[in-house]
Order: structure tokens, then sequence, then C-alpha cells
């Protein structure tokens, strides 16, 4: 495995993460076996960076980690979110005040069995919360030794501005693939100057850019995809279009579209730290190879090429869940 440094932290993480969520929540029935099985497998490979949030099943996802992290947890770079909050309709808001956030990490410490977590994120900017505030509280809990290194999440240029002025900020977590680039345009760019890793979420656009999913279908009927717009059956066949003249690409150089789609990440900069999810060890070992993908600058520039042929049909979320990211 390949490692990068986060960030202003100068801890070194692998260059390619493992985003948790889909054992617990989102993608379908869990496998707890496997789960397990495919985190153990992880460190195994070197995927020390585990990506997770109090969010993730309600608590859950942080309890599964808990199981490997009683044995193995200097091993592990651990991350987790707080931020989003359930009502009881089941509906979420966003609460990132100081009061409830030091409440979060007391909870998030106690289900992953540690006392320490390595990188805190608040999971979305909370509008009704000054993020000097958030990030004035996050930083009370590194100085009580509770969380070494602060992140956000899909937070605009102008919060990460304010934010690191507060407290150092070692890392921004932010939807970021093939098919989701507007980060490009000011986001990474002031990330860069204030020397803040990138996190790429769903960087195989939440399994579309992987080439394996031919219909949406053949999804869970508990698969969260299915209402999402990109997935719609008009929207998704358009994008496979894309996809199979990627597939191509991946092809000619011998490895898998997923792969493809992770080492370009890799390529755009080595501030950029991929977090692709998956709970099956089959996927685990595909996406951990693409560290070794070497895209030259000719490749990348196909690639971009190729995806500017192209529009891509249907938003990345809701437009309620839209309205939380870029604030």
């Amino acid at each position: 495995m390949q490692y990068r440094t986060l960030g202003k932290s100068g801890e070194k993480v692998s260059a390619i993460g493992l985003g948790c969520m889909g054992m617990a929540f989102a993608y379908g029935q869990r496998d707890d076996q496997e789960s397990q099985a495919t985190l153990e497998l992880s460190l195994d490979l070197g995927v020390n960076f585990w990506d997770t949030a109090d969010m993730y099943g309600q608590g859950l996802n942080e309890e599964q980690l808990a199981k490997v992290l009683a044995t193995r947890r200097k091993d592990v770079f651990l991350a987790t979110k707080f931020g989003f909050r359930v009502r009881e309709d089941n509906s979420t808001y966003i609460d990132c005040s100081p009061a409830y956030l030091k409440k979060a990490c007391e909870a998030s410490l106690k289900r992953l069995g540690t006392d320490h977590i390595d990188l805190y994120y608040a999971h979305r900017v909370d509008v009704n919360v000054p993020i000097e505030e958030t990030v004035g509280a996050m930083a009370e809990l590194v100085k009580e030794g509770k969380v070494r290194y602060l992140g956000l999440s899909e937070a605009s240029a102008a919060s990460l501005r304010k934010a690191d002025a507060v407290h150092p900020i070692a890392a921004l977590q932010s939807e970021y693939s093939l098919f989701v680039r507007g980060i490009e345009q000011e986001i990474l760019p002031v990330a860069r100057e204030l020397n803040i890793a990138m996190i790429p979420y769903s960087p195989l656009g939440r399994g579309a850019l992987t080439n394996t999913i031919k219909d949406v279908k053949g999804l869970d009927e508990n698969d969260f995809r299915r209402s999402l717009p990109r997935f719609q059956q008009e929207a998704f066949e358009k994008n496979l279009a894309i996809v199979n003249a990627l597939a191509e690409l991946a092809a000619k150089k011998n490895i898998t579209t997923g792969q493809l789609a992770l080492a370009w990440l890799l390529a755009k900069g080595e501030d950029i730290i991929p977090i692709p999810g998956t709970k099956r060890r089959k996927y685990l070992q595909e996406n951990a190879a693409a560290a070794d993908v070497n895209l030259s600058s000719d490749d990348v520039l196909a690639i971009e090429q190729l995806m500017e042929g192209y529009e891509i049909s249907g938003e990345r979320y809701s437009e309620g869940s839209l309205k939380l990211v870029n604030r």
C-alpha cells in the first residue's frame, strides 16, 4: 500500500481508505460476518484509514468497527463524524452546536470502544451555528485528548477559511469522482492553499463507476440509491454509456473500471485520499490495488477528454440533501 500525508496533520494514511457506511446503512442487506472479515483484511492490506459516522445505522457502524478496534486500535487511523440527528418521525436535521457535539463525541467514543478519535468531522455545516463556534468547541475536544485532528465535510471554500482560522483543519471530505467534479472550481484550490487534505467520498459514483451495476432494478429494495436522481432508470441508462466508454480505456490497461476511476483521482494530486466504501473483501482488494496503478499525464488527459464528450444525467442527491452541501 502507498501512503499519503493527511494535510497539515503530518500523519501518514493509506492512499486508499475504507468507507464503512455500507456495512450498516444505505446499501441493502447487512452481512456482519463479511463486514468484519473486510475490516480485518483491510489492515492486512495496509488500508489503515477507516471512515465512519455516528449516523451510519444510528451508531451501529461504529459498534461494528469496535469489534476489530478492540485488538487492533493502534493499526487504524480512525475517522468519524457528528452532526446529523434523527427526529421521532425518522427525518434528519443538522445540529453542530457545541453542546450537542460534545455529547456526540462521548457517545462515539463509547460505541467505538476507544479513548480517542484520530479525525473528527462535522458531517455538514450547520447554517444555524457559526462555523467558528462549532470548530471552537471541536478544538476543546483536541485539548482534552479525545480528538487528535479536525475535519469538515461538504463545506464551502468560505467555511473552510473561517474554520481553519479558529483551529487547523486537517481534512475536507466531499463527494468527488469522475461524475462529481464541482469542488475543482473553488473548494479544492482553497483546501490546497490551506494545506487541507481532500478526502473524496463516493469516488466510484456510489458504485456506478465500477461497471458492475447494469440495471438499477437489480439493487436491493432497501438500497437508498433507488431514491437518487442519478439512479433513476432513464438517467442511469445514459450514464451507463459513459461507464462503458471508461471500461474500454480500463481494459487497455488491464485494470477494472473502478480502478481506473480511483487511479484518476490519485493522479490529481498527492493531497487526495479517496475512501471507496465496501462491505466485501473482493471489492476491498480491488480498490486497494488501485493504489498501484500509475496513470501518466496523457492517461489522465484521455480520461478527461472522454468525459467531456458526455453530460452526466441526474443530480447526485435529492433536492433536500443538495441544500446541505457546499455551505
